[in-house]
């Protein structure tokens, strides 16, 4: 009986982080929802879950855009080999998405206990949740002009640091990014793409950081279908979001930020 409650924990947690994980309601407030209301949580120390969930929303990202990051790879390097001019605009988003990865990296190498320490607790992550939703709220309406071909610099440094805010829990960090790279002008498309893009370099930092760490034991088989349950939960998810994204519907988000960041300040 024991063992069939650690496998409907994890099963339960792995469906939760990977359907959370790349929409823009938090996953990190939803799992700590998830130990207030159930009780269920995993121990802070289970490096070993961490890494697998990020590496089951990483794969998804990485099947959903597989096509644009052949094409960037592709035409970024022969920019860089051949100085074909044509390909320019792939090589310069790579050099974006590099330097938008730098705010999250360094402040996260530097403060993230910190930062962690200090919003812990369940108001924190409504209050977050909060300004999640209010953020939604104010782009929701938002266009853009801006495509791929448009970016600067400045724009990446902008959504990079709006990434490194989404290091406080119940941040969304999707939420952040499209945020700030609707803020500043950019398409819907463009916004969401530049946004899971982003989110690789972030994601395989976290595995390479902690890699070493992962110790299944007599956890394998929990840990199989949590990661399996994430995996296709942040496949199916992700899809979901870029139709949202399309029909211009984010304000639905904001709604359910609001209405669980105020559930949890009243309720809990």
């Amino acid at each position: 009986m024991e063992e069939l409650m650690i496998l409907l924990k994890y099963a339960f947690l792995g469906a939760l982080q990977g359907f959370t994980e790349p929409i823009p309601i938090s996953s990190s407030g939803h799992l700590v929802l998830a130990q207030e209301l159930l009780g269920i949580t995993v121990p802070d120390n289970d490096f070993s879950f961490e890494v697998l969930m990020n590496f089951a929303s990483l794969l998804a990202v990485l099947l959903i855009y597989r096509k644009d990051l052949m094409r960037i790879a592709v035409n970024g390097g022969s920019f860089v080999t051949k100085r074909e001019k044509e390909n320019k605009d792939d090589f310069m988003m790579i050099v974006y998405l590099v330097l938008a990865t730098i705010p999250a990296g360094v402040i996260g190498l530097l403060f993230e206990d910190a930062i962690s320490s200090h919003f812990r607790g369940i108001t924190p992550i409504a209050v977050a949740l909060l300004v999640t939703g209010l953020a939604l709220w104010l782009i929701r309406n938002l266009k853009g002009r801006k495509g791929d071909r448009n970016l600067t610099w400045k724009d990446a440094l902008i959504v990079g640091f709006a990434q490194a805010v989404a290091l406080i829990p119940g941040i969304s960090r999707s939420g952040a990014t499209i945020v700030a790279a609707m803020g500043i002008g950019m398409k819907r498309e463009t916004a969401l793409r530049f946004s899971f893009l982003l989110y690789i370099p972030v994601s395989l930092g976290t595995i390479v950081l902690k890699i070493t760490d992962i110790d299944f034991g007599e956890m394998l088989i929990p840990y199989i279908i949590a990661f399996l349950l994430s995996l296709g939960l942040s496949y199916f998810s992700l899809k979901w979001f870029m139709g949202i994204m399309e029909r211009g519907n984010l304000k639905y988000f904001a709604y359910y930020c609001f209405a669980i960041g105020l559930f949890i300040l009243f309720f809990l």
